[in-house]
């Protein structure tokens, strides 16, 4: 699992940074896989209630309505059954491209299987909803489909009599067929709707809606292509005849010639173990995780920087429990949170000047630590040496940074670049450990956890809490988020960076104001 979770990262990484070629990193398609999905969903919707107000339900008329859009009123219903179905055909691929990237980033065990086990069943309603639609065409394939699948389910034995009946002759299939069929065709999406508010609740802020960019862009290619290849329907259904060759398409009913041909309890069986199989992945094998966050109610006052910061909504701001005079404290849910450590640096009291007592900030890794953090840039910045030292802060998802290290580059690495404390650079440079500070981890607008690129960034340009202080000068520190394949980058960065630095006055230390403790420089 490991391997293949691998191969499908390793192919994910390279068609990124191939498109990061061609779009900025908010356009990326492959990064907003998710709100494309929303996109396309909302145009399935409204261009299914424009095409329904067309469509008849009468087992004639129901060919003849759809014919009527395609022929007659090409310009407009024609044009939106066309939007209808490529909309929907989009939908289906960015669904499967967004479970596989979360399969290839890993982000679907431990805390995450929730969002993956309803993802998986999203991505069945959506493919049931297209197949359904295909049936309300009634021209020679959807006899075909309707034929294969009732033949399907009657080789279950749950139905008083077999379904298939009703497709034998002329006589034995009425209107209300048309009229179920569109109930469902309806049914299935609003209920795929609702299990996505419910694949969304443990993500705080979700990306629903793509840059308007993109969107514009996604509208457009449907239009050209809807107006280019319009979709058309085959001969009408006759029910007096068994349909002989049908143009299949591929992309929704490849496994129905397998459907037909093979015996019912091979296909069943398989059908269900592969769907079990695919809500089982979470647990196979099982994510062995850190421990979660850790409260400290010594040194939480809280302020809920880390409630705001927490990317899966893994804390909340409970009531005080031990009488300290502030009105909340922060509860960590250790079913939701991931261990990305953007809550440690959110906490005001993770600054790495405190001297007083152990480096205890009221939200931590136990595993990884804002102390550890603190031994392990001490640790490097002690044997760095000559003029353009970096002192190197790395997300574990970003660059590999192994074999980085050296006499000039000090390398510390993070769970997520948002674990880092903004008092960390402040001290790197008024210590003098190093002579630049550079903060590197994911591609842009692809943050293994969500935000955290986007609270660093937010944190280091003083525009939130908590944020760097004033007299840190801005060329001494820099940001690189070029993501796992961006080593030559970040080599080249780390020249020019090494080059700058050399170029600039000696880092001068703030000055210390007698009978304050170095708690107060932050």
């Amino acid at each position: 699992m490991r391997r293949l979770r691998t191969l499908v990262r390793a192919a994910f990484d390279r068609a990124e940074a191939l498109l990061g070629t061609v779009f900025p990193p908010a356009w990326n398609p492959l990064l907003q896989l998710g709100a494309l999905g929303f996109f396309f969903y909302w145009i399935v919707v409204a261009s299914g209630i424009y095409v329904y107000v067309f469509f008849d339900t009468g087992i004639t008329e129901a060919y003849a309505s759809v014919e009527y859009m395609t022929r007659e009123q090409w310009y407009l219903a024609g044009v939106m059954r066309s939007f209808h179905r490529y909309a929907s055909d989009a939908l289906v691929i960015v669904a499967v491209l967004h479970l596989l990237r979360e399969f290839g980033q890993d982000r679907y065990r431990g805390v995450r299987w929730f969002s993956w086990v309803t993802g998986v069943v999203v991505l069945v309603l959506v493919f049931v909803a297209g197949i359904t639609g295909y049936w309300l065409v009634w021209d020679r394939l959807a006899q075909y489909v309707a034929i294969v699948t009732t033949e399907w389910f009657d080789a279950l034995g749950i139905f008083g009599e077999p379904v298939a009946r009703n497709f034998l002759a002329p006589d034995t299939l009425d209107s209300r067929f048309f009229t179920l069929m569109a109930f469902i065709h309806i049914a299935v999406p609003l209920i795929a709707l609702i299990l996505l508010w419910v694949h969304l609740q443990r993500v705080t802020k979700p990306r629903i809606d793509p840059p308007r960019g993109l969107a514009l862009g996604a509208f457009l290619s449907l239009l050209l292509l809807s107006l280019v290849h319009p979709a058309v329907s085959q001969p009408p259904a006759d029910l007096a005849t068994v349909p002989g060759e049908v143009g299949l398409d591929w992309f929704y009913l490849a496994a129905y010639p397998l459907l037909e041909r093979l015996p019912a309890p091979l296909t069943w069986g398989t059908a269900l173990f592969l769907f079990a199989t695919a809500l089982a992945i979470p647990w196979l094998p099982p994510l062995r995780m850190a421990r979660p966050a850790r409260v400290d109610l010594e040194n939480c006052n809280g302020c809920a920087r880390c409630f705001a910061d927490c990317p899966y909504a893994a804390i909340t701001m409970v009531p005080r429990s031990d009488g300290a005079p502030y009105a909340a404290e922060a509860r960590v849910d250790p079913s939701l949170c991931v261990r990305c450590g953007i809550c440690a640096g959110a906490c005001p009291t993770a600054m790495p000047f405190r001297r007083a007592g152990a480096l205890s900030p009221g939200i931590d890794l136990p595993d990884r630590s804002i102390a550890f953090l603190r031994e392990r840039v001490e640790a490097e910045g002690a044997r760095l040496a000559g003029p353009g030292r970096i002192m190197v802060f790395g997300c574990e998802e970003g660059v590999p940074l192994e074999d980085l290290a050296s006499d000039r580059v000090g390398v510390v690495r993070l769970a997520c670049a948002g674990q880092l404390p903004p008092s960390f650079v402040d001290w790197v440079l008024a210590r003098e450990l190093a002579d630049g500070v550079l903060v590197t981890g994911c591609a842009e607008n692809a943050c293994h956890a969500r935000f955290g690129i986007t609270w660093t960034e937010a944190r280091f340009a003083r525009t939130r809490d908590p944020h760097l202080r004033k007299r840190v000068p801005s060329e001494r520190l820099r940001t690189l988020w070029a993501g796992r394949l961006g080593r030559k980058t970040l080599e080249a960065e780390l020249e020019a960076f090494a080059r700058t630095l050399e170029a600039l006055p000696p880092v001068t230390p703030p000055r210390r104001v007698p009978g304050l403790r170095e708690a107060a420089e932050v």
